[in-house]
């Protein structure tokens, strides 16, 4: 399906379903591999104000906002997403969450956040 086509129809299922996370997860997951970093975190951030544990969105969701220049509001959301996956008995996700936090940190300038 092209590109277009995609985000047409993610943003259809946000429109007849908008109380639904999943379709604001796809459209978010749609933003995130096109680049669109704060259009991503603005999906995804509905998806998960919809379903707050929702691990697999608050990972992508901190992605979303470490690629739109927000590392404070990334690591949030990853440490959410830690708390979230293992809640949920995903241990993997929980690691991979945290290692996203030491990344952040790693990039973090020297003396500041």
């Amino acid at each position: 399906m092209p590109d277009d086509d995609r985000e047409r129809t993610y943003r259809e299922m946000t429109a007849q379903v908008p109380e639904s996370p999943l379709p604001w997860f796809s459209l978010g997951r749609y933003y995130l591999e096109e680049g669109r970093f704060a259009d991503a975190a603005d999906a995804l951030g509905r998806c998960v104000e919809l379903q707050p544990d929702y691990a697999a969105a608050l990972l992508s969701l901190g992605d979303a906002q470490a690629g739109a220049g927000r590392p404070a509001e990334a690591r949030s959301a990853f440490e959410r997403c830690q708390r979230a996956a293992l809640s949920q008995n995903h241990p993997s996700l929980a690691d991979e969450a945290a290692q996203r936090v030491r990344d952040l940190r790693k990039a973090a300038p020297q003396g500041g956040g």
